[in-house]
């Protein structure tokens, strides 16, 4: 008897994990990415993204993290690489948040340790950062850096390796999650199920997707240090600043990448299929935001101003769910995907071979399982 087959949709991280979670499980499985593999375009392509523990009043994410690492490491394991650096994640707090407390609740149930760093100490410190208006300064561990298109590389050679037939630059016009059905240009293929994970396309796949996230274009930008601070950012930590009227995250130049910031603040509009040098527009905020953040941000040079997609939800939360009588919609993004992508491509993996049922996986992804 053969294999039941099932037929995922997107090349990113939830979709290339849920390939990868599907073979493990013993399915026979075809993915269908619109662009190449990996897709620059994709909302999980980057040269590096943030793993944390730390998540403020979304505790339900804190507490999926320790199953992540794990399936992770499970990554690494099978593909003979470890892409992420374990570093510091610090907070630089601006004003009243109400971030702090649920996270150093979750931190302590986890056992994740954490301190305060002495606001007298951080210019010392942390030369970079503008001291002006900090409130509090927070030091975690159980975090670091990913590096993702090392990661989707790896994953893609590892499908491969696995028997995944991988169909790229194969763009996906339909689907019948009552048939288990897609269509494309060459014509319809068949499964037993279908998983879409799109990103910031699913909704042109699975239309009522629409009135819950919508694609959200953003900016990032690279930069080159000032020479007096290169050394500094080179043993820098992640940081992240938050602030009443302004935040950034801000990754270090690490392993081959440069130094990156960005915002977290959604425009909630944009076509993913648009340009994505960033314009002025797109950067006018983060400019902003990275003069509060840094000190002397006019002495950096900027060598690269981006766009990317993707889907956001009000509350931030992903959506996992059933769609008809043979499909699955996982939508993990809202701008914090990529640490918990493997884990909710495995976690649809494990829905597709029975293990748990839709409506309960459906509330375990919206983050709303917090342990007593």
């Amino acid at each position: 008897m053969s294999a039941p087959r099932v037929l995922v949709v997107g090349g990113g991280i939830a979709g290339l994990s849920a390939a990868w979670g599907l073979s493990r499980r013993g399915f026979a499985v075809e993915l269908f990415e619109q662009g190449p593999l990996p897709n620059p375009r994709a909302s999980s392509h980057d040269e590096h993204r943030i793993i944390r523990h730390a998540y403020g009043e979304l505790e339900g994410y804190a507490h999926m993290m320790p199953a992540a690492f794990r399936l992770w490491e499970a990554l690494w394991a099978e593909t003979g690489a470890r892409h992420y650096d374990d570093l510091p994640v610090i907070y630089f707090m601006r004003g009243e948040t109400a971030w702090y407390e649920p996270t150093r609740r979750s931190l302590d149930r986890l056992g994740i340790a954490h301190a305060e760093i002495p606001l007298a100490e951080i210019p010392a410190r942390f030369p970079m950062i503008e001291p002006a208006g900090l409130t509090r300064v927070m030091r975690t561990a159980g975090g670091g850096i990913l590096y993702p298109v090392r990661i989707l590389t790896d994953l893609v050679k590892l499908l491969g390796r696995r028997g995944v037939a991988l169909h790229a630059n194969t763009r996906v016009e339909a689907i019948d999650a009552e048939a288990g059905t897609i269509r494309t240009a060459a014509g319809t293929v068949r499964g037993d199920a279908v998983i879409v994970a799109a990103g910031a396309w699913a909704a042109r796949l699975v239309p009522s997707l629409a009135a819950a996230a919508v694609p959200s274009r953003q900016a990032v930008m690279f930069l080159a240090p000032p020479p007096e601070l290169e050394a500094a950012w080179a043993a820098a930590p992640v940081m992240i600043d938050l602030g009443e009227e302004s935040g950034t995250y801000t990754l270090p130049p690490r392993a081959g990448t440069r130094l990156k910031i960005g915002d977290h603040r959604f425009t909630r509009a944009g076509d993913p299929d648009g340009d994505r040098a960033g314009t002025d527009e797109d950067v006018a905020r983060l400019l902003d935001a990275a003069s509060r953040a840094w000190r002397g941000f006019d002495r950096y040079t900027v060598l690269e101003r981006k766009a990317c997609f993707y889907t956001v939800t009000e509350d931030e939360r992903f959506i996992l769910r059933r769609e008809g009588a043979r499909a699955w919609l996982c939508s993990a993004c809202s701008g914090h995907g990529f640490k918990l992508g493997v884990l909710m491509g495995d976690a649809v993996a494990g829905a597709v071979a029975g293990e748990r049922d839709a409506a309960s996986l459906t509330r375990w992804a919206a983050g709303l399982d917090i342990p007593d």
